[in-house]
């Protein structure tokens, strides 16, 4: 089962679109602005998907969920890759909601089913970090693939439809999976999945632990979330600008789209080569640190300081004290690190909710926590979105290189914001279970 996990998140990651995805909106004629919105509208739908998709998911059967799941993805890629207008968009955006909220948690709590039944719970960390390896994996192979459509089809549409075939195998790998991994599931009516829903959220408001929990999941993952796909036109920046400034003829030889792909499939191939490696030692982050919850902590602060890095680097640039490529280097060096550190963090903070859930209601407690980073995008994407096209309206001119690094220092001062907001309002609470959890894992290393 091991085997068919990874093959799963390896296939899952064939996201072709996910490193131009922005690059791809704006050749579509959208602004930042826009674009922001439509990212927003992303998270507004998965939040609203995401109420009873968990405990759907826990009554009626994890595979089914997982299937409603790629099936709305691929609805969403067919409409990206062959429609233009904006309304479009948002039409595909909000299959790709249906994509992501029926998904988010449900295929988690399939691996930990899998590892109560065998008895192996001590290994949670270890046992998801590896799976989630292989989805990096898989990313890192995505890339070369996407990098080469674009280069080759100077278009970025195809990357969406590309990314169909993957998603259609899936499916069929998921329908290999055992009967046993959907879960103890009743057919009740919606009232006992809203009520089943409601316990948990209620379950997971009056816990202190659990909430402290979710509340850094929005504040990372959801402000990861969110910056992430701005490395994409700092990338593109850079790649315009290398070829007069190192004197690279081959480079200069090729078109803007051409050059681009070149530069994103490298930096976003050695991101994902890095980030499996991430997933894969993130038990050794916890062991070292005592236990998960302590491990966490040393990540926010590597966080923040990755995210000081990034705004010094932008800022540096705006200032012009170092050529366009050096500025943009240290931006895109930052992002990598950031990258990097989401993967650490993602399965120890799994772990952490895996300590204090009831594992019948897993899926649900995760989609919660889903809900809660769908939120917080929601709200930050459009601001973020605003604030980037604000700066680029009022100061932008193409031989002025200043500017392309000024107008994404929001991203990084929001980055900045949310990793002190956490630090400040106190540590989370280390448990007595956690403790023992990193013990178990110290000795399993």
């Amino acid at each position: 089962m091991i085997k068919r996990f990874c093959l799963y998140g390896f296939l899952k990651n064939q996201q072709y679109y996910d490193p131009f995805l922005l690059l791809a909106f704006l050749e579509k004629g959208m602004s930042f602005a826009v674009i922001g919105l439509l990212l927003g509208f992303r998270d507004l739908c998965i939040n609203f998907m995401e109420i009873p998709s968990g405990a759907v998911a826990d009554v009626l059967g994890r595979r089914r969920s997982m299937i409603v799941s790629f099936a709305g993805y691929i609805a969403a890629f067919a409409i990206f890759g062959l429609a233009s207008s904006v309304w479009l968009m948002f039409v595909a955006m909000a299959f790709f909601s249906v994509g992501e909220a029926f998904r988010t948690g449900t295929h988690k709590a399939i691996i930990f089913e899998w590892l109560a039944r065998n008895d192996r719970q001590s290994e949670k960390t270890k046992v998801y970090g590896f799976t989630r390896s292989w989805s990096k994996l898989g990313s890192a192979l995505s890339v070369i693939i996407a990098a080469a459509l674009v280069f080759t089809l100077k278009k970025y549409s195809w990357i969406f439809l590309m990314s169909i075939v993957p998603y259609m195998i899936n499916i069929i790998n998921l329908l290999t999976y055992p009967r046993y991994l959907d879960g103890e599931t009743e057919h009740r009516n919606l009232r006992e999945i809203v009520r089943l829903l409601l316990v948990s959220l209620r379950d997971s408001v009056r816990n202190r632990p659990l909430r402290r929990l979710i509340a850094e999941s929005m504040g990372f993952e959801g402000g990861y979330a969110v910056t992430q796909y701005y490395l994409q036109p700092i990338i593109k920046a850079a790649a315009m600008a290398l070829p007069a400034i190192l004197g690279w003829s081959l480079l200069a030889d090729l078109d803007e789209r051409q050059r681009t792909a070149v530069l994103v499939g490298a930096v976003y191939f050695v991101l994902y080569l890095l980030s499996s490696y991430a997933s894969r030692h993130s038990a050794s982050v916890a062991a070292r640190a005592g236990s998960e919850d302590r491990g966490a902590v040393w990540l926010w602060k590597m966080n923040l300081l990755t995210f000081v890095v990034i705004a010094a680097g932008l800022t540096v640039g705006a200032l012009e004290w170092l050529p366009l490529t050096g500025a943009m280097g240290v931006a895109i060096a930052g992002f990598i690190g950031l990258s990097v550190i989401q993967n650490f963090w993602r399965p120890i903070q799994v772990s952490r909710f895996a300590d204090r859930s009831d594992q019948k209601r897993m899926a649900t407690v995760l989609s919660i926590e889903s809900q809660g980073k769908a939120i917080f995008g929601a709200a930050i994407s459009p601001l973020l979105g605003l604030a980037v096209q604000v700066l680029h309206d009022m100061y932008y001119a193409p031989d002025d290189p200043a500017v392309t690094s000024l107008q994404f220092l929001p991203v990084a001062l929001a980055g900045v914001l949310i990793a002190v907001g956490i630090l400040l309002t106190g540590r989370p609470a280390v448990t007595r279970q956690s403790e023992v959890a990193g013990k178990q894992i110290g000795k399993a290393r």
